[in-house]
C-alpha cells in the first residue's frame, strides 16, 4: 500500500501490532514514531500495513491552527526570550528534524498550561547553539531584556541551552539590577523523546517569572524525577553532567528555592531580592580578553606568558586544591600583576573555598599578587572579571570587586 510521510499506520507482523506516524527513512525499512514517543523499524516484508490517517497538509494545517489563547487583563506579563533552546520544539515528521519554533503562538501551542500563569509574548534573540556564544551576545541579550522590563514586562524568561547556561547567567546577573524576575530555562532533552523535560522546566519558570523572586536565576529539574525544579542563583549554579535532567545544581549553597510540578507552588529556603526593590539598571559593559587558565601537572609556565603578551586584561587560574599551582608558574603570576593584569585564583575542586594562606605555595601566590577568589566558580570568576574589567576603575579597585560578592556568587561561609 501507499503511505506518505506524516501518516498514521498500523503494522502487523510476526503476531505483533505496532501504530505510529511514518518518519524519514534510508533503508528499506518503514520507521514510524510510536505512541510512546520512541521510533521503530520494521522490515515491510510479510507485514500487513493499515493505513489509520492521513498526515494533514501543511496549508490545512496553518488554516485549523488552534485558537490563539486570549490575553487576560488578570494575569501578569511574561516574556520569553529565545537565545537557541528548545523549549517549544516540535518534531517534523516529513524530515524527522526536531525544529524550535520561537513565536508566542508556537510556544503557547507547545506548552499551552503556561497561559492559565501569564499573558505569554515571545521575541526572538538570536538563534545558536549555546557553545557559540560570545560575550557581544551576552551584552545584546542583556539590553534586550532590559527593553522588554521597560515595555512593561513583569517576569522575563530566557529560553537557553544548557552548555553555556551558567556562563549568560552569571553575565546577566552582573550586568542587570532587575526590579522582575529574570529566568533563565532550558531542556536537557528535546521534546520528541518521552522523557523530555522541557514543558515542565517551562512551566515552572513561568511560575518563577510571576513571583517576587526579582533574581538572575536557573529554573531546571532538581531531581531525575518529574516532581519538582530548583531555583538556582544565576552566579552559583553548574551544570554537573552531560544528560541527567537533575544536571543543574548549586554549588558551595543551596539552591533559592524550589517550584513543586504538581501544585506550583514556590517554597524559598534562602534569602531573596523582592520584586520591585530595585530600580532597572544596565551596565553591560564587558571586557573580553580575560582568560581561564586550568593548571595541570607538569603544564609549562609559558601558558600564563602567552596572555601576558597578548594584552589580556584579567586572567582566571583554575588550580588545584585551595587555589595552588606549580611554583614555576609563580614567577609569571608576579610578572602579570606587576604589568597591571589582575591575576584570580579559583579551583578545580568546585566545592569549597580558596584559602592561599595554609601552605608555602600558596603564601607566595599571594606575595605575587594574585587575588584570591573565596569560593566563586571559575566560569563565574570569568565572567565577573570581564564585568568588572568593563566597568573601568585601576587594578587595586578591580582586586576589591573581584574579592566582594556582588550577586550571591561569594557565599560568607561556605557548606561543607
Amino acid at each position: 500500500m501507499e503511505f506518505e510521510l506524516g501518516d498514521r499506520i498500523r503494522i502487523e507482523k510476526d503476531g505483533n501490532v505496532y501504530e505510529g506516524i511514518v518518519m524519514p527513512t534510508t533503508t528499506d525499512h518503514v520507521v514510524f514514531k510510536m505512541v510512546s514517543g520512541y521510533n521503530a523499524g520494521i522490515d515491510p516484508e510479510g507485514a500487513t500495513i493499515t493505513l489509520l490517517e492521513k498526515a494533514q497538509p501543511k496549508s490545512a494545517a496553518k488554516k485549523e491552527k488552534a485558537e490563539k489563547a486570549k490575553p487576560s487583563k488578570k494575569l501578569p506579563k511574561v516574556t520569553i526570550l529565545s537565545t537557541g533552546g528548545t523549549i517549544a520544539s516540535k518534531v517534523d515528521y516529513r524530515t524527522g528534524a526536531v525544529t524550535a519554533q520561537f513565536s508566542a503562538d508556537d510556544i503557547v501551542d507547545a506548552i499551552p498550561e503556561i497561559t492559565e500563569i501569564a499573558n505569554i509574548s515571545g521575541r526572538v534573540v538570536y538563534n545558536i547553539l549555546s557553545e557559540n556564544m560570545k560575550t557581544e551576545y551576552w551584552t545584546e541579550l542583556a539590553r534586550a531584556v532590559a527593553e522588554e522590563i521597560e515595555n512593561g514586562a513583569d517576569g522575563i524568561i530566557v529560553a537557553h541551552g544548557t552548555d553555556t547556561m551558567m556562563y549568560s547567567a552569571a553575565a546577566l546577573s552582573f550586568m542587570l539590577k532587575t526590579p522582575v524576575p529574570i529566568v533563565f530555562v532550558g531542556s536537557q532533552r528535546s521534546a520528541d523523546r518521552p522523557s523530555s523535560d522541557n514543558a515542565m522546566n517551562a512551566i515552572c519558570a513561568t511560575k518563577v517569572a510571576v513571583s517576587d523572586i526579582a533574581e538572575v536565576c536557573v529554573v531546571m529539574h532538581d531531581t531525575t524525577c518529574d516532581d519538582r525544579c530548583a531555583i538556582h542563583y544565576g552566579t552559583k549554579v553548574r551544570k554537573m553532567h552531560t544528560s541527567r535532567r537533575d544536571a543543574f545544581q548549586s554549588i558551595n549553597c543551596n539552591p533559592i528555592g524550589y517550584v513543586d510540578y504538581s501544585t506550583k507552588r514556590i517554597e524559598t529556603i534562602l534569602p531573596y531580592t523582592k520584586r520591585g526593590t530595585h530600580e532597572l539598571e544596565v551596565k553591560a559593559t564587558l571586557e573580553p580578553k580575560c582568560a581561564l587558565v586550568k593548571f595541570v601537572p607538569g603544564a609549562d609556565p609559558d601558558i600564563l606568558s602567552y596572555y601576558i603578551d597578548s594584552g589580556y586584561k584579567g586572567i582566571v587560574i583554575e588550580g588545584t586544591g585551595l587555589g595552588h599551582v606549580s611554583t614555576d608558574w609563580i614567577p609569571n603570576i608576579r610578572r602579570a600583576t606587576e604589568a597591571g593584569i589582575p591575576v584570580v585564583m579559583t579551583s578545580q575542586c568546585l566545592n569549597g573555598r580558596i584559602c592561599d594562606r595554609v601552605y608555602d605555595t600558596g603564601r607566595d601566590i599571594l606575595k605575587a599578587g594574585a587575588i584570591e577568589g573565596e569560593d566563586m566558580l571559575p566560569e563565574v570568576a570569568l565572567v565577573k572579571f570581564m564585568w568588572a574589567l568593563g566597568q573601568g576603575g585601576d587594578v587595586s579597585e578591580i582586586a576589591a570587586v573581584m574579592s566582594t560578592s556582588v550577586e550571591n556568587e561569594i557565599t560568607e561561609c561556605t557548606l561543607k
